[in-house]
């Protein structure tokens, strides 16, 4: 078959499928896309071709931005459980560069989005090109090498017979849950355009199954030993326990167990907020639930976790004496850490095996009793904040709690960065596994609104194949910040008449680093946005008179504008029933109101030497802080 490698691609893609427990899934649900000269003539023409000649075969969104189309991809993926995802073309230079922090975000999460980057001449005839990088140490160097260090998968196409190597290649990594982050496949611009005589074979319908791992059986019988000898136990749950739709099996665990469950940002949702045994998010921005049960630990479970310093806020939460750790992944990097006893398993199937493993065994009844008390402590403690009665403007708080009680069950928050991941991952009440999607692994700003774009169409996708999941709503919450950041994904959701409620928090400024700066003796500096003051030349005069509302109704977006908490409500209700395309509520908050304390740390260094009293203060309050730090290398594993 003579295609162009352009058409090559997208025929291919087209053929792609997952599956995992006997359900197959399309592996890419389409192409967003921003086309140069770089791109156009080659995959713009084959997605052209495939509009026409092939309707829906792998349909074409149009992106803003190209790192927002890479979220939105990822989002997408994270939706569905990482069984199925996008890809995404950009141009060469400028254009596949502003991929790299998508990139990076989605291998970091490991998440797979497929990434093709137009790239210079391979035969180098027009060589330097427009946009072109040109390396004085080599003429093969282009800006697509800074994805190597980015990307799970990378290769880059120099002749069209290299090309089903390359493709299977980033198959393989995009399906295994072990292995799987972003694939990125250059495409020089003639390249794209040069026509070969393919083998049928290659665009046959391929299938590609998504293992589930079971556990070597004497790791599993290492880590039963080890779970026996617990009278304090605390597992924590992962992003992985969602992915590999293990919840079910983790309720069974932990109700035959007693078992208490704390969650990182990816777990939240792992158990519904008012599960007996559930006490919510753990870590730097935890409740005090789970905090202080990770204080006294003697065997922490880890399940689907890479332990990040968040999670272990910094090496302080787990202080018990020779306290273990059980860590079951399906990835073996994360196993082995801190000295754990590893099992590597898909986390459905560890826990199943773990559950049979440990049957008649239970934590002691103080225990579990204890879990449950400081759970609803805690749970009075979120009630109290979302009530705060705070003004005239409302504490963000406040905002959360209205957006908790303002949605449905099964409706999707969406996050980053920010203050707002932090207060979302202590007081939001997650009522469905999919519910909470904030990401926190590369806490990027503008994820937001191009991540709930991704979320957004996984619904609708869901709602197609499946008439029970049509009343579910993606709703994003984003601060100014994050919203400055990025944008413009807001047009392709007015375009493709996508149905995305906006929440923007107006706080004037960095909410998140004005209060972590002042806790560090930075005094908020250049958190705040104001002018320069003309007495003072610093950023300290009146606040700029920047109308975000009106930005986003610019680009098409119905906009809600709300004043005070009690007409936020009602405004919030008219955006949820609003379709047919994105909504926004603006909301002013005031951002020196914070959220009630995880009584954890983050470790961000303090500068040593100052002749600020604020920042000498700030250093002797870290070292004291950093004294309690752990290295965790407990050698029995």
């Amino acid at each position: 078959m003579r295609l162009t490698v352009g058409q090559a691609v997208v025929r291919f893609l087209a053929a792609q499928r997952s599956e995992r427990d006997g359900v197959t899934h399309p592996l890419f649900a389409g192409c967003f896309g921003i086309f140069g000269h770089g791109n156009v003539a080659g995959v713009g023409q084959a997605l052209l071709e495939a509009e026409v000649l092939s309707p829906g075969a792998l349909p074409y969104v149009t992106a803003r931005n190209e790192q927002g189309m890479v979220h939105a991809a990822a989002a997408y993926a994270r939706m569905r459980n990482r069984l199925s995802t996008w890809a995404c073309t950009a141009s060469i230079g400028p254009g596949s560069s502003n991929m790299l922090t998508g990139a990076a975000l989605a291998t970091v999460n490991r998440l797979p989005v497929l990434l093709l980057p137009s790239d210079v001449f391979a035969t180098r005839v027009s060589s330097p090109v427009l946009q072109e990088l040109e390396s004085p140490g080599g003429q093969d160097v282009t800006v697509n090498d800074a994805f190597r260090p980015l990307s799970r998968f990378f290769d880059r196409v120099w002749r069209p017979e290299q090309l089903p190597a390359a493709l299977l290649g980033a198959m393989r990594v995009l399906t295994d849950p072990a292995e799987t982050g972003a694939a990125t496949i250059a495409l020089p611009q003639d390249v794209q355009a040069q026509a070969y005589d393919w083998p049928e074979e290659l665009f046959a319908e391929r299938v590609w199954h998504v293992a589930r791992p079971v556990p070597e059986p004497a790791a599993l019988a290492r880590a039963v030993e080890v779970i026996r000898s617990a009278r304090r136990p605390l597992l924590v749950a992962g992003g992985g326990v969602i992915y590999s739709e293990a919840t079910d099996a983790l309720r069974a665990f932990v109700e035959s167990t007693g078992v208490p469950v704390a969650e990182t940002q990816a777990g939240k949702g792992s158990l519904p907020y008012d599960h007996p045994l559930s006490v919510g998010a753990i870590g730097s921005t935890g409740t005090t639930a789970a905090n202080r049960l990770a204080a006294d630990a003697d065997v922490v479970i880890g399940v689907g976790t890479r332990w990040s310093d968040f999670t272990t806020a910094s090496r302080t939460a787990f202080g018990a004496e020779g306290v273990r750790f059980v860590n079951l992944n399906v990835a073996a990097v994360d196993t082995a850490k801190h000295a754990g006893t590893a099992v590597a398993a898909d986390a459905r199937a560890g826990l199943e095996a773990l559950s049979g493993a440990l049957a008649g065994w239970e934590v002691p009844p103080a225990h579990r009793e204890r879990a449950r008390r400081l759970a609803a402590d805690w749970d009075e403690t979120v009630q109290r904040a979302y009530d705060l009665g705070h003004g005239p403007l409302p504490a963000q708080s406040e905002v959360i709690g209205a957006v908790n009680a303002g949605t449905g069950p099964r409706d999707v928050v969406i996050c980053a960065a920010g203050s707002m991941p932090g207060d979302l991952h202590k007081l939001w009440r997650t009522r469905d596994p999919k519910g909470y999607h904030v990401e926190y692994g590369y806490s990027c700003m503008g994820y937001e609104i191009a991540g709930g774009l991704g979320v957004a169409l996984a619904l609708r996708d869901l709602s197609a194949a499946d008439a029970g999941e049509t009343d579910r709503r993606a709703v994003v919450m984003v601060g100014d910040g994050s919203y400055l950041m990025m944008a413009q994904e807001l047009v392709t959701a007015v375009q493709e008449g996508v149905d995305l409620l906006v929440v923007l928090v107006q706080n004037q400024g960095f909410a998140s680093i004005g209060e972590l700066s002042e806790s560090l003796g930075s005094q908020r500096f250049g958190t705040r946005y104001r002018f320069r003051g003309a007495g003072t030349g610093r950023l300290d005069g009146d606040v700029l008179p920047v109308d975000l509302a009106a930005n986003a109704e610019s680009l098409g977006v119905r906009v809600l504008r709300a004043n005070g908490v009690e007409d936020f409500r009602a405004k919030l209700a008219q955006a949820r029933a609003h379709t047919g395309g994105p909504v926004l509520v603006h909301v002013e908050a005031d951002p020196l109101v914070p959220a009630p304390s995880s009584e954890s740390w983050w470790d961000v260094p303090v500068a040593e030497v100052s002749r600020l009293e604020s920042t000498t203060q700030a250093r002797k309050s870290y070292e004291a802080a950093k004294a309690a730090q752990r290295p965790y290398l407990d050698p029995r594993g």
